[in-house]
């Protein structure tokens, strides 16, 4: 469910036309829905309700202070995989007793700060880990409280870049070395255990790798406490997907039905990372065509955002539904018959850079608005300069209001920590 909705022969975020905000500050622009936000937020809470779960949205998924403010109000904690993520979240409010720091390589400066910070818990992956974060509890006079990040060898059947809860893959450890590394823990006095942790990956369509990753850690966790009873939680990740393309992604009930009988037979706590889910459909990219061209059989509509803006087609060859903003709502997907295949591609030096292939699209001319769906996940957090490009603005719609939560980068900003003249100072050998 959206508020991204097609009245009078235009695209609305909620009741703002996205033609108004395009004329207000331009293309390339990131337009988010609060309303849309608040809603998954409140379908995840509601069904897993018999737990009555900590949520901690993903902050890698879309970290825009605008957005993380709309979160906190909405009663959310926070996942965060860096010292960068944990300071945003702060200055949005955010209670660090709900902040959980997730993450394959946290430095011992960035475990010192979340220490400092009082955040609930770290998610610890490796053995190392654990005596990094054990000497750095210990100078401080802390306690730090962790979860075992665990590798339950599931396979979610996603894009293989996405896909973190095989054996193959840098993130957790094996079943066996969690209960050993979790004993560790247990023993050692600057260190808490207090759950059991895992993430088999993103984007994921499907109920049964959950059902089957959850399984395993709650067995796990009840091994665990039957002689350690400090732990207290179950962290089951995130990876909801979302329909980008069909609209066929699981409600929250159907996870729920397969997830909440595993938590309440552990007696623990259910924390849940969702990210994608939250956000990835309440946000879409506006772009403008610049021009469009012929070349062989290929019809190329060219337009003003790239690769650098929205990264996943040309990463994940991830699908975004592309259309114009005014005129007719396009078509169920599949009956496109009546429009000519084309590829949407932008303006980076690069063959990679497309945002498309192979569309169906009305025909579309210089200057026309296109809006690119479901990208508020992935979307301006993957962003970049390459090819100095300035990054775009993003915008936050509630109701008939928007607000300017990023303004869009200048000239300047591209060269502000460029020192082309400095000085070279001699260096001893």
């Amino acid at each position: 469910m959206d508020w991204f909705r097609h009245r009078d022969g235009q695209l609305y975020c909620e009741d703002v036309p996205l033609a108004t905000i395009a004329e207000r500050v331009g293309t390339p622009a990131y337009v988010y829905s609060a309303r849309t936000i608040e809603h998954h937020v409140e379908a995840i809470r509601e069904a897993f309700a018999a737990v009555d779960p900590l949520i901690c949205y993903a902050v890698k998924a879309n970290g825009n202070l605008g957005v993380l403010r709309v979160l906190r109000e909405a009663g959310t904690g926070f996942d965060i995989v860096s010292v960068g993520e944990m300071h945003r979240v702060l200055m949005a409010g955010a209670d660090p007793t709900k902040i959980v720091f997730s993450g394959v390589g946290k430095t011992a400066s960035e475990m010192q700060s979340a220490l400092e910070a009082g955040i609930l818990m770290f998610n610890v992956e490796s053995e190392e880990e654990v005596e990094i974060l054990a000497g750095v509890a210990a100078s401080m006079d802390r306690i730090a409280s962790v979860a075992i990040r665990v590798n339950p060898d599931v396979d979610p059947k996603t894009h293989r870049y996405i896909s973190t809860g095989q054996a193959e893959t840098k993130f957790g450890v094996d079943i066996e070395r969690g209960e050993a590394l979790a004993r560790v823990v247990a023993g050692t006095p600057s260190l808490r255990l207090v759950g059991v942790h895992c993430h088999i990956g993103s984007q994921i369509t499907s109920v049964e790798p959950f059902a089957r990753a959850v399984a395993r850690i709650a067995e796990l966790a009840t091994t665990l406490r039957q002689d350690i009873d400090t732990v207290e939680w179950l962290n089951m990740g995130g990876g909801f997907g979302i329909y980008y393309k069909d609209g066929k992604a699981p409600e929250m009930s159907a996870y729920a039905e397969a997830i909440v009988p595993l938590v309440q037979a552990t007696g623990l706590k259910l924390i849940m990372e969702p990210g994608r889910v939250i956000v990835g459909n309440a946000g879409a990219l506006l772009t403008r065509v610049l021009l469009t061209k012929q070349s062989g059989t290929r019809r190329f509509v060219v337009v003003d955002a790239g690769m650098n803006d929205v990264l996943r087609p040309s990463l994940y060859e991830g699908y975004h539904r592309i259309w114009p903003v005014l005129g007719d709502a396009p078509p169920p997907l599949g009956d496109e018959g009546g429009f000519e295949p084309c590829h949407v591609v932008g303006p980076i030096c690069e063959t990679g850079d497309f945002l498309a292939k192979d569309r169906p699209l009305p025909d579309v001319g210089r200057g026309d608005l296109m809006a690119v769906m479901s990208a508020g996940a992935y979307g301006f957090v993957m962003a970049s300069n390459y090819n100095d490009r300035c990054r775009p603005p993003e915008v936050l719609v509630r109701g008939d209001e928007m607000a300017v939560v990023r303004v869009r980068e200048t000239l300047d900003d591209l060269v502000r920590y460029d020192r082309g003249d400095a000085p070279f100072e001699q260096v001893n050998a």
